[in-house]
Parts: structure tokens; sequence; C-alpha cells
């Protein structure tokens, strides 16, 4: 696939324009201008909290089993081509559920780069501290 060079270095700013375009569809959607029969990113704001997050588990299945098949052919070409498909199918739907919730993925990158250079399994232990509190 793409090399680290050939990535765009706006990776975050891509992502914000996509959902960018997500809220305004939100946006459209509440005010009544979006039909669900004609527009998909209508037609997940109308199932509400649970048919979005179900639509997310159903993409998180479709993606790892890309992986797996993925991992079973030696990442041929197309086996790459697909879970990178199946990835973005994921990070969209995850996209909806930030747009549904308020959040943005901004929010997600600042919780990314807070956890940068803390031990996975400190950053986890804290997090269960955290809770217990």
């Amino acid at each position: 696939m793409t090399s680290p060079a050939q990535n765009p270095s706006n990776l975050d700013s891509a992502l914000a324009h996509l959902a960018d375009v997500v809220d305004q569809r939100r946006d459209e959607f509440k005010a009544g201008d979006a039909d669900p029969k004609t527009s998909y990113t209508a037609l997940l704001f109308s199932k509400g909290d649970d048919g979005i997050l179900k639509k997310i588990g159903e993409e998180a299945t479709e993606a790892v089993m890309a992986a797996k098949d993925a991992r079973n052919s030696n990442l041929a070409p197309e086996q790459q081509k697909l879970l990178v498909g199946e990835m973005a199918d994921l990070w969209f739907h995850c996209l909806i559920a930030l747009s549904q919730f308020g959040l943005r993925p901004e929010d997600v990158v600042a919780e990314l780069n807070r956890r940068l250079g803390t031990s996975g399994i400190e950053e986890k232990a804290a997090r269960k501290a955290a809770n217990k509190e």
C-alpha cells in the first residue's frame, strides 16, 4: 500500500474535514433537511444511538475478519485493499458515533497525544484506579 512518505502530513485535518461533513449531515437530518431514504449518513442518524453503535460492532467484526484473511494470505495486495477498506468503514462509522455524542476526532487525537510516552500498561492501570474512585 502506501509508505509513510506518501501519507498526508495532515491526517488529523483530513479526519476533521470528514467530521465536518458528518456534523453537517447530522444537523441537516435534525432539521428535517436530510432524507434517510437518500442519505446513508442521515439513515445512520435516524437509527439513534443503539443503531449507530450496532453498526460500529458490525464494522469492527468485518475489519477483524479482513485482518485475519490478510494475515492468512501474507498480505497479498487484494487483501491489503480489503483490510484498508474495512478499516475505512470502521473509522467512518466511529466518526458518526462521535458526532452523535457531540464529540470530534480532535478529541480522540488529543487523548492519543496525552497518552504518548506513557506505558499502555501504566495508562490502563491509572484508568482502572480512577474508575474505582
